[in-house]
């Protein structure tokens, strides 16, 4: 694909770009809603009990936390590769980021609604990233044509970014 055919908005960047920061936005009120109802009856509400630390299993998703975090920084670094045009380190990112994988009550509703709804998106991401790492694999990216790259990278921040705020409101408070 060359440059030539990334169509560019009025603003100045590409429709992929334009796309992706909507849906990410779409994606913000989504989770944002979520979390605030949960943050709101967690603070105030007599049918959330929560249980106790020792049942939420800290450790492991403290564990998971960390892969996810680390799979932005390759996720950056497969970006890198390919606006350099070096597709050897390109693929091997991806493949770093790919591999980081993965109720009866008001608290297990709203726990299994949040974290399930964010597999969701890690699953849905991992399928990009995939798809991402074929695309590049066959050399449809170059230093001037990469896009669907950073759009990938862009969903993949955020969905890092959910996980940030889901993690100590869900484990740690």
């Amino acid at each position: 694909m060359s440059s030539a055919a990334i169509a560019e908005t009025n603003t100045g960047i590409s429709n992929a770009k334009l796309g992706i920061w909507s849906f990410l936005a779409s994606e913000i009120m989504l989770f944002g809603g979520l979390i605030s109802a949960y943050v709101i009856l967690r603070s105030g509400s007599a049918h959330m009990v929560v249980p106790p630390r020792s049942m939420m299993g800290v450790p492991l998703a403290t564990f998971n936390t960390f892969a996810l975090i680390t799979s932005s920084v390759t996720m950056v670094l497969a970006l890198a590769a390919i606006q350099e045009g070096n597709i050897e380190r390109f693929k091997r990112w991806m493949l770093c980021t790919m591999g980081i994988t993965i109720s009866s009550n008001l608290f297990g509703s709203f726990y299994y609604t949040l974290t399930g709804l964010h597999v969701l998106h890690v699953t849905g991401g991992l399928f990009l990233m995939a798809y991402i790492f074929v695309a590049g694999s066959r050399g449809d990216f170059t230093p001037d044509s990469h896009d669907r790259v950073e759009c990938a990278g862009l969903y993949w921040h955020f969905v890092d970014l959910v996980w940030v705020i889901l993690f100590p409101i869900l484990y740690l408070l």
